[in-house]
């Protein structure tokens, strides 16, 4: 991987990470057209671009995490099913992460789905803050399992999840940044339990140049999507993922790539 390519990753973290566009989805797609193959560098450096990521929400929030022990066992209560799940169902997570097919599938069904979301949850319009319950924590949890799926993305799951239990865009959309952040850490310190051994000198520059740029990128991008959403909703995201799936299909199938 040279330092070009690092950045670019990076950036596409930062970018897509909290948006509902699946930010795994846009990495395989980027390594997979950019020709990296998957080595112990490139395994270290998805994990550590994601903890940039993460940071990013406990800067912006920070007031949040200082609040009180509640809202940390909310958090540990809604991280709870994807960490079942993540344990019994890692491997063959896995094996979908390798097939861009998995991925493209995936971003056209989504599409579909962001394009309708505003017309059902008419009542998700309000910007105050609201209290999130136990039960509605556990519920937006769950959802978050279905993000498992390579090319679903998890801010979509939550914030439709979020919603589904009566939370307003803003609100479900600002749990989704806080439920990343135990989500995140615990699958990246369990990936990199498993592969710190095989991190060279020379490797780290690039580690850190990577989770610099991610950082950077996701605190606009969290900014800027809070906003859009407030004025425009889902839709323009799920117009996107539609054309770029369409997209990705053809150039995919000329190049024949593999299912």
């Amino acid at each position: 991987m040279t330092y070009l390519e690092a950045i670019a990753l990076a950036i596409i973290e930062g970018i897509t990470e909290f948006l509902p566009v699946s930010s795994t989805g846009h990495m395989v797609i980027a390594s997979t057209f950019m020709g990296i193959s998957e080595n112990a560098l490139t395994k270290n450096f998805e994990i550590v671009i994601q903890l940039g990521a993460i940071l990013s929400v406990v800067v912006l929030y920070w007031r949040k995490f200082f609040t009180s022990f509640k809202f940390y066992l909310k958090l540990a209560f809604a991280f709870l099913p994807a960490a079942v799940a993540g344990v019994l169902l890692g491997d063959y997570i896995d094996i979908l992460l390798e097939s861009i097919w998995v991925v493209i599938a995936t971003l056209f069904l989504g599409g579909i789905v962001l394009i309708f979301v505003d017309r059902w949850f008419k009542h998700a319009e309000g910007t105050e803050e609201q209290e999130i319950s136990w039960f509605q924590a556990f519920k937006i949890g769950c959802f978050q399992c279905i993000a498992m799926i390579p090319g679903v993305s998890r801010a979509a799951a939550t914030i439709i999840g979020g919603m589904t239990v009566g939370l307003n865009r803003r609100t479900a959309a600002e749990f989704s940044f806080f439920l990343a952040v135990p989500t995140m850490l615990g699958a990246s310190a369990k990936k990199m339990m498993d592969s710190y051994k095989t991190i060279q000198h020379h490797d780290v520059a690039i580690l850190l140049l990577g989770s610099f740029v991610a950082f950077v990128v996701a605190m606009f991008a969290i900014k800027a999507f809070i906003g859009f959403l407030k004025q425009h909703g889902f839709k323009w995201f799920g117009y996107y993922r539609i054309v770029l799936s369409v997209v990705l299909a053809i150039v995919a199938y000329l190049m024949k790539i593999q299912m």
